[in-house]
């Protein structure tokens, strides 16, 4: 029977994240497609000092502003907020993003007997901030433990972290990745230069993301730049690093972009970079957003090889592959890719080709099929 048979009886359903919704996307393209399958979809997220005004979006939003803005002050007093809201609001599915958000749902969902989908972007309790911290890392494992198996439906970014979930607290995860947008390609903004490369890095400045490494790589490549795009905790050392190095000309410090000018920039670089410290198991399961960007817009990237992206570059290679972190591995990696421009087309194309099915045009199906199948059992 169709999906819209079953929730046209209880189709209002509070999504809820700790971040800025205007950068979320991952959950603006599953609100979306949650919205374009009959749910009444109310994202919730965090009011930020710097937040900009909520664009519009096919769901409602909503922001709730906090004391408290970093911490275990901010978490507690974010979990209870939640609670809270949850309590006060008619809903029939809570849709909990990491589990910095899960307790409250599932608390909300068991109190008032309604459904409660758990949606992992990363293992929570082995990211770098959380894993060099044993008591806070032993508090999350439990609150995972207490948690994760209570949540009726569990989804994660992609199946190798599903597999390292369901083997921590001992219930199926299924995988929708998370790919972007389909996207029209902007030849007009392309403008490949393999002499003097651009080099993007796209996502949080946040410790294990290697940041310092790149940044030491480039006095090994004097003809490139690095485009930053995006905030995190580690910024201003990231500029005092730059200035120290004598690297200011070379380094631009974009900030966060809104979806459409991430688009254009990534398009315009030359190499797209994601690496990943190998000491977190996170990142070692991860499948990051940005590797699927970079595809999108037909730029060459260099990743870990770690499982996920040695699935990725088979059997068409986008992407060269490191298993070490250091400026000359990395300097090597680059020089790769530049040195002929027949090997960096051959790349750019699969690039393309791989972009034509790596969209979110076919992966909201599966998140369509995920929720019939849970519904239609759960009737």
């Amino acid at each position: 029977m169709p999906l819209y048979f079953y929730i046209m009886k209880s189709n209002r359903l509070i999504a809820t994240v700790t971040n800025d919704l205007n950068q979320d996307q991952r959950m603006q393209r599953i609100c979306a497609t949650l919205s374009g399958i009959g749910f009444d979809t109310l994202l919730v997220g965090r009011q930020r000092s710097n937040s900009q005004p909520i664009r519009h979006q096919p769901f409602r939003q909503l922001r709730l502003k906090c004391i408290f803005n970093r911490g275990k002050l901010f978490y507690a007093e974010y979990a209870i907020r939640i609670f809270l809201f949850l309590l006060a609001n008619p809903w029939e599915v809570v849709y909990a993003v990491d589990l910095d958000t899960l307790p409250s749902a599932v608390l909300a969902a068991r109190f008032k007997g309604r459904t409660c989908v758990y949606d992992a972007h990363e293992w929570f309790s082995e990211t770098p901030e959380v894993e060099r911290r044993p008591f806070i890392r032993w508090f999350w494992r439990m609150v995972g433990r207490l948690t994760v198996p209570k949540a009726d439906l569990a989804i994660t970014v992609g199946p190798a972290l599903a597999k390292q979930l369901s083997k921590e607290y001992g219930r199926p995860f299924e995988v929708v990745r998370n790919v972007p947008a389909e996207r029209s390609p902007l030849p007009q903004l392309k403008t490949t230069r393999l002499s003097n490369p651009v080099l993007l890095y796209q996502g949080a400045l946040n410790e294990g993301r290697a940041l310092e490494a790149i940044i030491e790589t480039l006095p090994l490549l004097p003809e490139a730049v690095l485009w930053l795009a995006g905030q995190g905790d580690k910024e201003e050392l990231l500029k005092n690093m730059v200035q120290r190095l004598g690297l200011g000309d070379r380094v631009r410090f974009l900030g966060m972009l809104d979806p459409e000018n991430l688009y254009e920039t990534t398009w315009q670089a030359t190499i797209g970079l994601n690496l990943l410290e190998q000491r977190s198991k996170s990142y070692y399961f991860s499948l990051a957003n940005k590797a699927f960007d970079y595809i999108q817009a037909g730029v060459p990237a260099i990743h870990m090889d770690f499982p996920e992206y040695r699935s990725l570059n088979s059997p068409y290679p986008v992407a060269e592959l490191i298993e070490e972190l250091t400026p000359l591995t990395i300097a090597s990696a680059i020089r790769k890719i530049t040195s002929q421009a027949s090997h960096y087309e051959v790349l750019r194309q699969n690039c393309l080709q791989s972009a034509t099915f790596l969209t979110w045009t076919s992966e909201s199906k599966v998140l369509e099929k995920i929720m019939n199948k849970y519904l239609i059992s759960s009737m």
